[in-house]
């Protein structure tokens, strides 16, 4: 048997007293890409970020082909051979690409950074990974985030890498793109490289994954070849429970009522013709590629980004909805998709979070809505040290369930959800469906954006697709992933049109 290319042996690491990481152990092939897996919490940033030397142990042992490492910053990582490409990209968006990836050891020639030599350096780079659509020359900033991904992995590939770890590489990309970084990592596997994958995306893992590590609360729970377990089994030892129903069902006593909301002849600089009716009980989920226009249609809905056209009626009442602080009056929410960044304010603590929105708009009610955030919160299953808390340092899952408590608390009768579950663990996911499932039976109205068609197809009462900014079809309930596809690439079959 070959020897492992990278071995950690009984990792250990404690903040401030609190023990994150206890006695874990993993062992990394070349040529093949290894799974690390858990819910939110469980310790996987905290091992990675030791292996690539931004934390340093309190215990255990790293080799890395064979000769112990004790790696005290990333970039002595890097020499070494061990590249980190965080979900965070460490890249300068007014360089170029060239200069991104030699940064700190610009080729020179007669004194000079030779310019010419790194950019045709780094289109051999680009090349090796089958790549010809960047410049070199391309700013940053101007490249796409599946991109600017590539250009940290061809980062890693110039110091020669031959570990390369991948923090929830595809959380932010659509799925044509999610299917080049896969063609990208088969032809590392083929170099040799051995890769270690963090993903939430529990088909990824069975998909790309050759073996699998599964941590729980800090401490190793199962590591071995990804062949030898289910998909049910996975999620067991993720979460400590059996998940019987990964999207739970209508409950029984949801009734489907009169349209909630109604939009026709919708439009603005972004989409166009949007007629919808999402109606009072029911989940109604938009799907689409990247572009189609999916988020600006909630973000239109919700006044961010208004509608110039068209009209809109809340329970058969006109409404113009002009601004976002308008369609928050008119009991409209909007989850947006980058939580960290248009969700929370993440310096502040939980319960400034959770009042948020009720200072801004229903100010009156911000003594009452203190005093009942506990139990919306306790409702939710947020686990946090305590109100004052900063949501920084919660977990993923949890500041997710912040962001969804601070919107509960405007009683909303519609609520956007853009994304809900992007990158938070199956636990959480599983949380944030059940919750759609109660506010549903409450009567609320749901719009669902998503680009997990399995959540697409697993909780909507129906489906629209999206392409090119208009809404190309509405599917039934349950249909197949290659009906939305087909719709979403611009064929005809399952269109309005097609169904008129």
């Amino acid at each position: 048997m070959t020897a492992p290319i990278l071995e950690a042996r009984g990792m250990s690491k404690s903040f401030y007293g609190v023990e994150v990481l206890r006695d874990v152990s993993l062992e990394l092939a070349a040529g093949s890409v290894h799974a690390l897996v858990g819910e939110n919490g469980a310790g996987k940033s905290t091992l990675m970020k030791i292996l690539a030397g931004v934390y340093q142990r309190d215990a255990g042992q790293v080799l890395f082909d064979g000769a112990e490492v004790d790696f005290t910053h990333p970039i002595q990582a890097m020499r070494a051979g061990l590249a980190t490409v965080f979900q965070e990209f460490n890249l300068l968006p007014e360089r170029t690409v060239a200069e991104n990836i030699f940064l700190g050891r610009e080729p020179r020639r007669a004194g000079f950074v030779d310019t010419r030599g790194m950019a045709n350096a780094t289109a051999s780079l680009l090349g090796e990974l089958g790549i010809d659509f960047i410049d070199s020359n391309a700013r940053v900033a101007s490249l796409s985030v599946a991109e600017q991904q590539i250009v940290e992995i061809t980062k890693a590939l110039s110091f020669d890498a031959r570990v390369i770890q991948m923090d929830e590489p595809t959380a932010a990309l659509a799925d044509h793109e999610v299917e080049l970084l896969h063609s990208i990592i088969g032809r590392l596997k083929a170099r040799g490289v051995a890769i270690l994958y963090v993903s939430h995306r529990l088909k990824e893992v069975f998909d790309l994954c050759d073996t699998l590590t599964v941590l729980k609360d800090g401490a190793l729970v199962w590591s071995g070849p990804t062949s030898e377990v289910t998909h049910d089994s996975l999620v067991r030892m993720m979460v400590g429970r059996a998940i019987s129903t990964y999207f739970p069902p209508a409950l029984g006593t949801t009734t489907v009522g009169d349209a909630r909301l109604t939009i026709s002849g919708g439009g603005n600089g972004y989409v166009d013709g949007i007629d919808l009716e999402v109606r009072a009980g029911e989940i109604v989920g938009v799907a689409g590629l990247q572009g189609a226009g999916r988020t600006e249609l909630a973000e239109a809905i919700f006044g961010a980004v208004p509608f110039t056209r068209g009209t809109v009626t809340l329970d058969g009442r006109p409404v113009r909805l002009r601004s976002a602080r308008r369609a928050v009056k008119e009991g409209i929410a909007l989850i947006t998709e980058d939580r960290k960044a248009q969700g929370l304010a993440l310096q502040q603590s939980v319960i400034d979070n959770t009042l948020l929105v009720i200072r801004g708009v229903f100010a009156s009610r911000t003594r009452t809505v203190r005093r009942e955030a506990p139990g919306i919160l306790s409702s939710l299953e947020v686990s946090f040290r305590g109100l004052d808390q900063e949501v920084q340092f919660l977990s993923g899952g949890n500041q997710q369930k912040v962001v969804l408590t601070k919107w509960l608390a405007t009683k909303p009768r519609v609520v956007l959800l853009d994304e809900p579950t992007r990158g938070i663990d199956v636990g959480a996911k599983v949380a944030v469906y059940q919750l759609m499932r109660e506010l549903a039976n409450q009567g609320v109205a749901i719009l669902m954006v998503s680009s997990e068609l399995p959540e697409i197809i697993g909780m909507s009462d129906r489906i629209l697709v999206m392409h090119g900014g208009r809404i190309a079809a509405e599917l039934e309930p349950g249909s197949s992933e290659e009906a939305i596809l087909a719709a979403a690439t611009g064929t005809i079959a399952g269109s309005r049109e097609d169904a008129a």
